[in-house]
């Protein structure tokens, strides 16, 4: 079928990005859409909600997965933010999980929800998955929804590549030259993909 077509009957592409808190998610969001604004809110009835009223209660029950992020510069994709999971919150957990399986069924395609964006901050480098991470990942059945991590403040491991260059006898110069690329390779071969390999 002709990728147009698709597009058209599809109309607009949902995802449900998932982090927890300060990981990067309204960034990679602006940046995928082009902007630096914030997007608009709307509510399961399609009406506009606030952002100034939203970002006020914060952790109140305004929140809702079922509302839709839209930016103006890129309309043609409808994000749900889950907020992330805390340590022991069964409560978003299952609203998250519900939340797919609810898109999963949907006989609509322009409800369904056609991907899951799993940000995970590099700047915590030293709890890399969290248990509520571990727990998303053996036991949130996504069915056939794609899930693509994205480990976002990545340059949050050069600062470890040039203090561990450092430790091993190099010059900053060369510490400095050297730690992107050192941080690539160490992630690369690190518990974190060998992880999402094994679920």
């Amino acid at each position: 079928m002709d990728p147009s077509k698709i597009r058209e009957k599809i109309g607009r592409f949902r995802i449900l990005i998932i982090g927890r808190a300060n990981a990067g998610k309204t960034t990679i969001l602006q940046r995928v859409c082009n902007t630096r604004d914030q997007p608009e809110i709307y509510n399961t009835d399609g009406e506009k909600i606030d952002l100034e009223v939203l970002t006020a209660s914060r952790g109140c029950r305004l929140h809702d997965i079922e509302n839709e992020m839209v930016f103006r510069s890129n309309p043609g994709l409808i994000f749900h933010d889950s907020w992330g999971f805390k340590a022991g919150g069964e409560s978003e957990f299952d609203k998250v999980k519900a939340f797919i399986t609810e898109r999963s069924k949907e006989t609509k395609i322009t409800k369904w929800l056609h991907t899951i964006w799993y940000c995970i901050p590099m700047d915590e480098a030293c709890r890399l998955f969290t248990a509520a991470e571990n727990k998303f990942f053996s036991q949130c059945d996504t069915g056939t929804i794609p899930v693509i991590v994205l480990f976002t403040k990545f340059d949050a491991l050069y600062d470890v590549a040039y203090t561990q260059l450092k430790t091993e006898g190099k010059s900053r110069k060369d510490a400095r030259k050297l730690a992107a690329k050192h941080a690539e390779e160490t992630f690369a071969n690190g518990p974190q993909l060998k992880f999402l390999k094994d679920v």
